[in-house]
């Protein structure tokens, strides 16, 4: 259910579309004398797009070239590239990479430093490595209403515990049999909803339930640009139920200088999940341009190396 974990039926198409995709893309090149190029790819959203050129700017300003190739798809396309040296860095998530390296054989916890450390395990030996986890993450998490939280006094899961039998959950059809959905609601935090409503996973559907009433708690992406226009909070997993996909650059070892670690570790400290949605919404409510997003983060946050 999570929009970052990437499929392998497009593997084919993808791959064969590799070379002529990081062909393509814009650069960014300091005034000064460059201390070497990096290529930043991004996935096909526009977060990931966002995240790229926050790194990718942040570099430029540090003094080198930085080449961007955004939007190129999912790791079935990324992957084989930066394997093969066409790039040299692209914005993960510590879980959706993990589960992704290791061919999905569910070490992914919702310990970001430890799966981060299982995910650099798997990298080690292709040449790539995981860089310090953010505590910026995009990852399945449930909202309620303002009213909702407010009503309850609601601002993390556990807190549903005492109302939870007088709430309707929604969330996709298959929320009743997924271990991070209804399941572990129950196993994790001891809730027992009224009831439940199939919709469908962070979509339409579940916006409108919301507005009208049908549901109180609905399953969501955490960092979703339009949770603050629609009047919604995501509750914190205090216990950890959800796969840890916070945000972690990872570039080849090649690339992988002190320098290049000390920029990226920088801005992937300073990154909220706060930020994110803000930035998304910027991006896909108001229409503004990533590298501009970026630049404004940057910005925001007096960024300096």
């Amino acid at each position: 259910m999570n929009r970052k974990l990437s499929s392998g039926r497009l593997f084919a198409a993808l791959a064969a579309i590799v070379f002529a995709a990081v062909a393509c893309g814009s650069t960014s090149t300091p005034a000064a004398t460059s201390k070497g190029t990096v290529t930043v790819a991004g996935f096909n959203f526009p977060e990931s797009s966002i995240l790229a050129e926050i790194y990718g700017q942040a570099l430029a300003k540090d003094g080198y070239t930085v080449n961007y190739k955004l939007l190129l798809g999912t790791r079935e396309v990324l992957a084989p590239a930066i394997k093969a040296g066409q790039l040299d860095l692209y914005p993960g998530y510590a879980a959706s990479d993990l589960e992704f390296y290791n061919n999905k054989a569910g070490e992914a916890t919702g310990d970001a430093t430890a799966t981060t450390a299982k995910l650099n395990s798997h990298l080690q030996s292709i040449g790539l490595v995981a860089l310090t986890p953010s505590p910026a993450v995009d990852q399945n998490a449930f909202a309620v209403t303002k009213a909702t939280a407010q009503k309850y006094n609601l601002t993390k899961l556990s807190d549903l515990a005492p109302v939870a039998s007088q709430l309707v959950l929604g969330a996709g059809p298959e929320c009743p049999t997924r271990p991070y959905c209804q399941p572990g609601l129950q196993s994790v935090y001891g809730l027992h909803f009224k009831a439940f409503k199939a919709l469908d996973t962070d979509g339409p559907a579940t916006r409108a339930a919301f507005a009208s009433g049908a549901i109180d708690v609905g399953l969501v992406f955490s960092s979703d640009g339009d949770l603050n226009a629609r009047g919604l909070v995501v509750l914190q997993d205090d216990k950890h139920l959800e796969a840890a996909d916070n945000i972690v650059p990872i570039l080849r070892q090649a690339t992988a200088s002190d320098e290049v670690k000390r920029v990226l570790n920088a801005i992937s400290a300073k990154l909220t999940t706060a930020d994110l949605v803000t930035m998304n919404s910027q991006v896909s409510i108001n229409h503004q341009d990533p590298d501009a997003v970026a630049t404004a983060w940057l910005q925001s946050h007096n960024y300096s190396n």
